[in-house]
C-alpha cells in the first residue's frame, strides 16, 4: 500500500506527521505523493480541506484518514495521541483498508459566452455578490421554479458540511447516511416586494438546484473556502456529486457522538 502524510506548519502537526510517517514506512509501506492509496491530514479541519482538494481528481483511488492534532474534528477519528494504535490497526489490515464515504457537492457554473467552470466540495459551496449589493436570482428546484431570491447570498452542503458555515446560518444538521444535500438562505429579504421560503431545504440526490442571477458580474463561488470570482454568469446548478469522498475507518465514531463532542462539550470515547 502507497501512502502520502500532509501536515501543516505547525510544531506538532510537524512532529506527528514524523511520526506517523516513519511508522508506516517501518511497516514496509511506500511514501509515494502522486498516486498513494490512503493520504493522511495532519493538522485540524482546514488542512483535511486543503489534503481532499489536492487529490479531488483521484476520488476513485484514493482514501482519506484525518489526524487531528487539536481537538476530533467532523472527519477525524484519530488525534495525534494515539498515532500508536492508528499504526496497529493500520498493520492488522495491511493491504484492506477499511472504509466510510460522504457525499460531495457538485457545482457547475455556465457563461453566457459558453464557458464551463466545474468544482466540488466536500463541505459547502457559497454563492453570493463580490460587492456589498444584495443578490438577486431565482431558483430552480428539479427543473421548476422555486422562488425569486434577495439576500446576502445562498450555501449549499453537505451532510457533513452541515455541522460546518450551513450550521452557523441555521442550517440543520445532516446525518452523512442520508443522500441529500442542503439549502441555507443567507440573510434573505421579506417584505410586501420579495418572498423568501425562509427556512433550511433538503434536496434529494437525484434532483438539481439552478440559479439565475440577474446581474451576471460580480459573484464569487466559495467551495470549502475556496474562493473564485465569476463573470458573465447565466446558469449556476448543484447538485450532488456521482463520486463520494471514501474515508479510511479504522475504527468508528458514532456521527452523533462527533456533534456532541463539537458542540456540546461531551468527552470523546
Amino acid at each position: 500500500m502507497k501512502f502520502w502524510v500532509n501536515n501543516n506548519n505547525k510544531k506538532q502537526s510537524v512532529i506527528a506527521g514524523d511520526k506517523i510517517r516513519s511508522n508506516l514506512k517501518d511497516l514496509g509501506l511506500e511514501e509515494y505523493r502522486r498516486s498513494p492509496d490512503l493520504v493522511i491530514s495532519v493538522g485540524g479541519d482546514g488542512t483535511l480541506l486543503s489534503t481532499f482538494h489536492a487529490y479531488a481528481n483521484h476520488l476513485d483511488k484514493v482514501k482519506f484518514l484525518a489526524l487531528h492534532t487539536g481537538h476530533l474534528g467532523f472527519y477525524s477519528d484519530w488525534t495525534d495521541q494515539e498515532i500508536p494504535e492508528l499504526t496497529q490497526r493500520i498493520k492488522e489490515y495491511k493491504d484492506k483498508i477499511p472504509s466510510t464515504s460522504y457525499p460531495l457537492i457538485d457545482i457547475k457554473v455556465e457563461s453566457e459566452d459558453g464557458r464551463y467552470l466545474h468544482e466540488i466540495a466536500i463541505n459547502e459551496a457559497v454563492v453570493r455578490r463580490l460587492s456589498s449589493m444584495t443578490m438577486k436570482t431565482s431558483v430552480d428546484i428539479d427543473g421548476e421554479f422555486f422562488e425569486s431570491f434577495r439576500g446576502d447570498g445562498l450555501c449549499f452542503s453537505t451532510p457533513t458540511g452541515s455541522t460546518a458555515y450551513s450550521k452557523a446560518i441555521g442550517g440543520a444538521l445532516v446525518h452523512p447516511k442520508i443522500s441529500v444535500f442542503q439549502m441555507v438562505e443567507m440573510a434573505s429579504i421579506n417584505n410586501r416586494v420579495y418572498r423568501t421560503i425562509s427556512s433550511p431545504l433538503l434536496i434529494p440526490h437525484n434532483q438539481q438546484v439552478d440559479l439565475y442571477p440577474q446581474v451576471a458580474d460580480d459573484y464569487v463561488i466559495s467551495c470549502d473556502g475556496i474562493t473564485t470570482k465569476l463573470m458573465k454568469v447565466k446558469r449556476i446548478s448543484i447538485r450532488l456529486n456521482s463520486q463520494r469522498a471514501q474515508f479510511a475507518q479504522y475504527r468508528h465514531r458514532h456521527f452523533w457522538t462527533r456533534v456532541g463532542t463539537a458542540f456540546l462539550g461531551q468527552d470523546a470515547e
